[in-house]
C-alpha cells in the first residue's frame, strides 16, 4: 500500500549499456520481468526497503540497491553467467553475508543473505 513519505520507486540508469542488455541481465540473473513504456524506459516491480550508512569509508558513494538471496553462491554464479561483474566477492557483515556487482550499464548493486 502506498503511503506519503514512504519509499515507493527506484530508478537506475541504463546509459552504460542498452536497455535490452540491462533487461536481459536482470531477467537472467534474478528472473525479473519488465513493462516497456516506449523505447527508452522499462519498469520493474521487485520489492524495496532501505537504510543509510554514515561511515564514508564503508558506505557507497551513490545509492546502492541491495537484493536478497536465499543462496548467495548460486546467485553470484547467476550474476556472472548473466554478464555481471563481481566488484566485491562474498563477505560477512553484521546482518549476514553479501557481494557487490555491476550490471551491463555500470550500476553497482549488492546481494545479501543470512
Amino acid at each position: 500500500m502506498r503511503q506519503t513519505g514512504k519509499l515507493d520507486y527506484l530508478e537506475m540508469a541504463a546509459t552504460g549499456g542498452t536497455l535490452d542488455s540491462v533487461k536481459a541481465f536482470y531477467s537472467a540473473a534474478f528472473s525479473w520481468s519488465f513493462t516497456d513504456y516506449g523505447p527508452s524506459y522499462s519498469a520493474f516491480s521487485e520489492g524495496l526497503d532501505g537504510g543509510f550508512h554514515t561511515d564514508a569509508a564503508e558506505g557507497p558513494a551513490k545509492p546502492l540497491p541491495v537484493l536478497y538471496s536465499e543462496n548467495l553462491e548460486e546467485t553470484l554464479a547467476a550474476v556472472e553467467n548473466a554478464g555481471g561483474r563481481i566488484v566485491k566477492p562474498i563477505f560477512s557483515f553484521p546482518g549476514g553475508r553479501r557481494f557487490h556487482f555491476t550490471d551491463p550499464a555500470g550500476n553497482e548493486l549488492a546481494v545479501w543473505g543470512e
